[in-house]
């Protein structure tokens, strides 16, 4: 496995900075941000360290060398918005930005995109379903054609009022991979792993390594504290940050011990990702690096 990190978490960095300081710690990948350029909607989106929009082969081949001279990866691409919005001409411009990502990876050699389903919050997954049957699979076989393999994040996108009551990702459990797998069969079509959204879910995050070893290229290291006082009192129908907080590896519920073994039966020899979104550590670019330095210390116990 290769040990590396989400670049959002650096979105005042360039890239070239966000390289040397991965190089400089000893990590071997990152994940590289590619929002198309302008703000943010929500927190650790927005982040551009790749502008796809005009990604030229010059432009790659720097970016190549960059990497080459620091002996860092990019472990994939990485563009998180909804695809399955209602209003249609939203969701093409989602769309159409994923394309770009998917062109920008193949020339950058890079092969995995990072993104999410989508999903109409204010619907069903059953009312969700037909959409999904009619935008994913040409974005499937658009990446098949390019030679990348899409990456799904579990993550379930319910954490505001914004949000409620649906959440804005669809792929949020195994019964759900389960039925988009069969549905879309491709191999180019996978999940970017983040045990910590199955944590506050009160999902098993180890047994699905095991069913799906074959869709996971690529993984996400975030933990989650679920406060158990808390739970009780609001309970399960409780928006989900009532209850629980996203933090560094090692700092909440994730037993890392049993998810690297289960990463290492399976076979996995991808890279893992570690993601902040620890809010304890967000109040400087010190402190975010510092989160960066002090989760690798605690994965590398587990990673050769």
């Amino acid at each position: 496995m290769q040990l590396g990190f989400t670049t959002a978490i650096l979105p005042d960095q360039s890239l070239e900075q966000v390289v040397k300081f991965a190089a400089a710690e000893g990590f071997d990948s990152i994940e590289v941000m590619c929002w198309p350029v302008g703000k943010a909607e929500r927190r650790y989106a927005g982040v551009t360290h790749v502008d796809v929009t005009n990604l030229r082969k010059g432009d790659a081949a720097r970016i190549q060398d960059l990497l080459g001279e620091a002996g860092v990866r990019i472990s994939a691409l990485g563009y998180y918005p909804n695809p399955l919005v209602a209003d249609g001409n939203e969701a093409r411009v989602y769309t159409n930005h994923i394309k770009r990502v998917i062109r920008a990876a193949e020339t950058l050699g890079v092969g995995v995109v990072n993104t999410f389903i989508g999903r109409d919050h204010t619907r069903s997954i059953e009312e969700n379903w037909p959409v999904f049957k009619r935008r994913w699979p040409p974005l499937v076989a658009f990446a098949e054609e390019h030679g990348v393999r899409i990456g799904i994040e579990n993550c379930p996108m319910l954490f505001t009022a914004d949000e409620w009551p649906g959440g804005k990702n669809l792929a949020y459990c195994p019964a759900i991979w389960r039925r988009m797998f069969e549905e879309i069969p491709s191999k180019s079509f996978g999940l970017n792993y983040d045990p910590s959204h199955l944590v506050w879910q009160q999902i098993d995050y180890v047994a699905p390594v095991r069913e799906f070893a074959r869709r996971i290229f690529h993984v996400h290291a975030k933990d989650a504290r679920v406060d158990g006082a808390r739970l009780a009192d609001v309970g399960v129908l409780a928006m989900p940050l009532e209850f629980h907080t996203p933090k560094l590896p090692g700092l909440g519920d994730v037993d890392w011990g049993r998810f690297f073994s289960a990463l290492t039966d399976a076979g996995y020899d991808g890279a893992v990702s570690i993601e902040v979104e620890d809010r304890a550590y967000e109040g400087s670019l010190r402190s975010r690096k510092a989160a960066l330095r002090q989760s690798a210390a605690f994965l590398r116990q587990f990673i050769a």
